[in-house]
């Protein structure tokens, strides 16, 4: 029945009584929270893509996400308070504290389960923390592959990371505060200009001959190192053919299980990446570069941070032209849709594809991709030429490869070795296996590349060698297992791994990772079912991690049966 006149100018908005309501439906608007938010933006944007690194500022501040305050920046941003909500319930380091609840105590302590750290005793290590350590002063939680997997086990106090982690030096580090983070030493800007640092990238802005350039990347033979194994230099010409504005996004967030080389060399040569981020990104006439860095590096944020801002004063970049933005703690940004949803201040989930990211990317508009490492040849070839990687030869493959080794090995680390070096060669390079462990099995690529067997032991580790085995090469991450080690067990951490991380969006991945960690756990495995599911989650899972999260399991079967 329509209201007359009267009572439609009142609406419900009335003070009497009845069934009208005082305020707007919702949290009402905190005075004292909105004062908060308003200290800690200042005069920064308001805008949508920048609410990821608003809620990091709030987590930094007070240790948590608050109701009032989410309500408040949500107030401050002109977003519903369910927009704010859905996007920092998403990530895995903003905690938020709904009303009634005990917020977490001042101190967090991360200790890192991933295959390395596992290996190197991480439960014991966390079964010890939480039995020693007040869990009203400290909380003690597990936490995804930290990259740092040649120093395992290691634990995160606050943003400080402890190698090599004992209860003892973790008590140590709380009884002296040491909770915030080591900056490296590093090649700064000066240091790079001096060696003959932007020389080429001055030369291309000088002859705009970018094809000259994107020639050479191809004729290096350089593809894409954060996994896909691309060209490079094919990519140029692929965004260059859409209008612009077009942007250049760096993906940084090097999560995969087993996976450090991005941040070896942004501690030590951070500005060889820059400068081959601002070629490619001078290649397609890019309005900026944005660079995605993952929340679990805050040394290289704080040396990225402070490198912008000498090439800015330098006058080698323009203000702004460079954008840094910091993760959250999200395995599945590293696949490129997601992380530029991330970057626009989303969910990181991924895309349905067509369309690809080189027409329809960033803010709707052509962009380009790139990994960090490729980026730091991308200089390098500009400065040495192609040859530095085309002349370099084995097995029948050309190019370097720079091989994040960890496991049973004597020297853990990042290692340069040729394309087509077998697990042998890495293993050798890594100062042999450990004493008192015989080599049993190894994971060629991270944890989505499977574990392959010790017999297996002549297959060069390159693009295109492993197919017929089941596996890849992924981002070159080696971690080498023994005689000591339970295989079943380590597809077991890797599976849980990818329970975690699954962004949720199809059902497939969702409910097969979670299905294939039940079926793990049983002490005798139903291998028909097992692989029923696994032929769903690869034929029907929109991204790779669904498709490549049987791997572990379905290698357990196929090499190592004995086990099950």
């Amino acid at each position: 029945m329509a209201l007359d006149g009267e009572k439609q100018s009142k609406g419900v908005w009335k003070s009497g009584r009845g069934k009208g309501r005082h305020r707007p439906k919702g949290r009402a608007l905190n005075h004292q929270a909105h004062l908060d938010i308003c200290d800690l933006l200042q005069d920064s944007p308001r805008r949508a893509d920048l609410l990821i690194e608003h809620l990091h500022l709030i987590q930094d501040r007070f240790g948590y996400l608050s109701s009032p305050h989410l309500k408040a920046l949500a107030e401050e941003m002109r977003m519903s308070e369910a927009e704010v909500y859905e996007v920092a319930s998403f990530y895995a380091h903003f905690d938020i504290v709904k009303d009634g609840e005990t917020p977490p105590p001042a101190l967090t302590i991360r200790v890192c389960d991933s295959l390395s750290c596992q290996l190197a005793g991480a439960d014991a290590l966390k079964a010890a923390l939480e039995a020693e350590l007040d869990p009203k002063d400290v909380r003690v939680v597990r936490a995804p592959c930290m990259g740092r997997c040649d120093t395992a086990p290691v634990c995160e106090l606050g943003h400080n990371h402890v190698d090599f982690a004992t209860t003892e030096m973790v008590r140590d580090a709380i009884a002296n505060a040491h909770i915030h983070t080591h900056v490296p030493n590093y090649q700064d800007l000066a240091a790079y200009r001096a060696a003959g640092g932007y020389t080429a990238l001055e030369e291309l802005r000088r002859t705009c001959n970018w094809e000259a350039v994107q020639d050479a990347v191809l004729a290096s033979g350089l593809r894409g190192l954060g996994g896909a194994g691309f060209p490079s230099g094919r990519k140029w010409s692929f965004v260059r053919e859409h209008p612009g504005p077009r942007y250049l996004a760096v993906n940084g967030d090097e999560g995969e299980p087993g996976t450090f080389k991005d941040r070896y060399y942004l501690e030590r040569e951070p500005h060889l990446f820059l400068e081959g981020m601002l070629i490619a990104g001078a290649a397609i006439e890019a309005k900026r570069c944005y660079i995605y860095m993952r929340d679990e590096y805050p040394a290289v944020l704080q040396i990225l941070a402070r490198e912008i801002e000498a090439l800015e004063s330098e006058g080698l970049i323009s203000q702004g032209f460079i954008e840094l933005r910091r993760g959250a703690g999200a395995y599945i940004c590293g696949e490129e849709s997601a992380m530029i949803e991330s970057i626009e201040g989303k969910r990181g989930i991924p895309r349905h594809r067509p369309p690809y990211v080189a027409e329809v990317g960033l803010f709707g508009q052509p962009t380009l991709v790139h990994n960090v490492e490729t980026l730091h040849w991308v200089a390098r070839i500009c400065r040495e030429g192609p040859e530095i990687l085309s002349s370099v030869e084995r097995n029948g493959r050309t190019g370097l490869r720079s091989y994040s080794v960890s496991g049973r090995v004597t020297n853990p680390g990042v290692h340069l070795l040729p394309a087509g070096s077998t697990i042998k060669d890495v293993i050798t390079a890594a100062g042999g296996m450990k004493e008192g462990h015989i080599f049993k099995a190894y994971q060629p690529g991270g944890a989505s590349s499977g574990l392959l067997p010790a017999t297996l032991d002549e297959v060069p580790l390159d693009f295109d060698t492993l197919q017929a085995h089941g596996s890849f090469i992924g981002s070159a991450a080696v971690v080498v297992l023994s005689d000591q080690d339970s295989i079943r067990a380590a597809a077991l951490n890797m599976l849980r791994f990818f329970e975690d991380e699954s962004c949720g969006q199809c059902t497939p991945c969702r409910v097969g990772c979670e299905k294939a960690v039940k079926l793990m756990q049983a002490d005798q495995w139903d291998q028909p079912l097992l692989e029923d599911l696994a032929k769903v989650m690869q034929d029907a899972s929109i991204c790779g991690l669904g498709q490549a999260a049987v791997n572990p399991f379905m290698h357990v079967m196929r090499y190592f049966p004995d086990e099950i």
